[in-house]
């Protein structure tokens, strides 16, 4: 088997491993809770997650869309106040470890840890076999600190990466970024199109190579930044069914903003859905409602807590 060696782990710290997928609510108290362990014990927090989701390894094309990129997830964590962030690369050399070995070999030799702080849904090792009974067990035995996080409910459900999907597909944007904490990011290149939002006087940056899921059909409100200047966004996810062209888009008016942007990296942080989409009676028509989604995508920028939180980090 394969060493597997975490660069920068020469000192004892406490741990929270997780794909940590969204970085949401539920994995910031976590995420709250392990700064307060290791501030008892004197040594530094540090979130541990994988490069690449592990069912991507065992189970190729079953994985669920992704969230967060791996440069925007560890950003996030981050921001959360740990002090460090290791990034674990999932092998089939990891994904063979035993529940006990995983133990052993990443947390008492790689990261020495002192202390770990998990989830109640908690598995590791080969097939998932190790729980948080097991964990726990494992910790007493090294004389480990081991905490187990409270969960985090919202309207009577855990918070979840998974649910967070769950409402995305289904549009319910206001709802998947109370949960997230944060707005929804869309991070992608920015391409050619058909430029027909440039004849109706609202150019629009097309996104490709999107890596992360990407929310249902509709108009979103959102934001973004360029050389340090925030700009509300208006998107359109889908098709343009007025037109007949049935191609799925991601499709960007960035308000107030004229550069050129093609071949460019752009990220898009999602704040709630307008309305869906729907075919107009006419082009007149598709303008005046273009015009009011702008107009609604400014206000929402604005006066969001979101955005204004977001735009302090």
């Amino acid at each position: 088997m394969t060493e597997l060696v975490v660069p920068g782990m020469s000192q004892e710290v406490c741990v929270a491993i997780g794909n940590f997928d969204g970085v949401h609510r539920g994995h910031g108290a976590m995420l709250a809770e392990l700064r307060q362990l290791s501030r008892r014990l004197g040594v530094a927090a540090v979130a541990v997650t994988f490069d690449r989701h592990p069912i991507s390894v065992l189970r190729p094309g079953s994985a669920p869309p992704l969230l967060t990129t791996l440069e925007d997830r560890l950003q996030l964590l981050r921001w959360s106040g740990v002090d460090d962030v290791a990034v674990l690369p999932v092998t089939a050399d990891l994904l063979q470890m035993t529940a006990e070995e995983f133990f052993e070999k990443l947390l008492c030799q790689q990261f020495r840890a002192r202390g770990i702080v998990e989830g109640p849904n908690f598995h590791f090792g080969r097939n998932r076999a190790g729980d948080v009974r097991l964990l726990r067990a494992l910790c007493d035995a090294a004389g480990m600190q081991f905490q187990e996080a409270s969960v985090v409910v919202d309207s009577g459900e855990m918070i979840s990466s998974s649910r967070i999907r769950e409402l995305s597909g289904q549009g319910l944007l206001r709802q998947a970024t109370e949960l997230l904490g944060h707005p929804y990011r869309l991070r992608g290149v920015v391409q050619h199109g058909a430029e027909r939002g440039r004849t109706l006087g609202f150019p629009t940056a097309n996104l490709g190579q999107i890596g992360t899921l990407i929310p249902a059909h509709g108009v979103y409100a959102g934001m973004t930044q360029i050389a340090d200047q925030w700009y509300p966004v208006a998107v359109n996810l889908g098709p343009n069914p007025t037109f007949a062209d049935q191609r799925d888009k991601v499709e960007c008016h960035i308000v107030g903003y004229s550069g050129d942007l093609y071949g460019q990296q752009l990220a898009v942080d999602l704040l709630t859905e307008l309305r869906p989409l729907r075919t107009f009676g006419s082009v007149v028509d598709l303008v005046e409602q273009i015009r009011r989604d702008v107009a609604a995508c400014v206000e929402c920028v604005e006066v969001s807590p979101l955005a204004m939180e977001w735009k302090r980090h």
